[in-house]
């Protein structure tokens, strides 16, 4: 598990979510791997345009300045790219000015080892499948939302959607699960209704949400959140005393069937969203 001595959030993201190489991922695609990397090695001085994470990494950023450079979030760039083919995404980088030390670039091998060689405490694409598979590693991962506006516009507010299975990731609740059925798992949250959920891969995340909602007016507070549940989730009222708990802050919250998931997200407008 990623350490939690520290105060501020690792937060890897993958390159093609940070930048748009939807051209280049098309090359990759079509023409294979010498293509691409001739391509990209002709064209590393040309700056990339801004992807659909770009303003989130901006704003993620920013909280450090709001805080008068106290850190509270790091942005690490997470790349399947080789080592020849990276330059542009420095070039980049630099152009931008997108304070950005560190990097993986992995030359085409899996992303998970380095998630935990990083400390990351969570990852954001932009592809459902890496997600997953950064949960699946018991690593918070989040899926970024496609912006209402351009890709380089200012976020005043990161908003943070997430359902309640990013809180109530349990290993002991999924093996009551699996091994004895939905009736014994209801009963196993009927009996620790009043017991925190044991902190999962995104207990890390909400707690330094949490202290960052402090450090801040109402008014000003750089992230809002909002939970989305089924009103007759067993889980719910347990999560729900989880959160009191570790001081979390829910801005909103939301009860609905599974099919209205997407347009609450929607209209809440969320940058990012979580789930289990």
């Amino acid at each position: 598990m990623p350490s939690e001595r520290r105060e501020h959030l690792v937060i890897g993201i993958s390159s093609s979510a940070l930048f748009d190489m939807e051209e280049e991922n098309r090359i990759y695609q079509e023409k294979g791997q010498m293509e691409y990397q001739a391509y990209q090695v002709e064209h590393e001085r040309d700056i990339l345009k801004p992807g659909i994470g770009f303003r989130l990494v901006k704003a993620l950023l920013n909280i450090n300045t709001l805080l008068k450079g106290e850190r509270r979030t790091e942005v690490i760039v997470m790349s399947r790219n080789i080592a020849n083919t990276s330059l542009r995404i420095f070039n980049s980088l630099q152009y931008y000015g997108l304070e950005i030390s560190r990097a993986a670039l992995v030359g085409g091998a899996s992303l998970r080892p380095y998630l935990y060689a990083f400390n990351t405490d969570l990852f954001l694409s932009s592809n459902e499948r890496d997600v997953r598979e950064a949960v699946c590693a018991n690593i918070a991962a989040g899926l970024i939302r496609f912006p209402a506006g351009g890709a380089d516009e200012e976020i005043n507010q990161i908003r943070l959607g997430f359902d309640i299975s990013s809180i109530k990731y349990s290993s002991e609740a999924e093996l009551i699960y699996q091994n004895y059925g939905m009736a014994a798992f209801l009963e196993y949250e009927k009996i620790n209704i009043q017991k925190n959920v044991p902190e999962g891969p995104f207990a890390k995340m909400f707690k330094t949400v949490a202290l960052l909602q402090k450090e801040f007016s109402s008014e000003s507070v750089p992230v809002r959140t909002a939970l989305i549940s089924s009103f007759n989730s067993p889980e719910l009222q347990r999560v729900i005393f989880s959160l009191r708990a570790w001081e979390v802050r829910l801005d909103e919250a939301f009860y609905i069937e599974d099919s209205e998931k997407d347009e609450i997200l929607k209209a809440f407008g969320a940058d990012v969203s979580f789930s289990g």
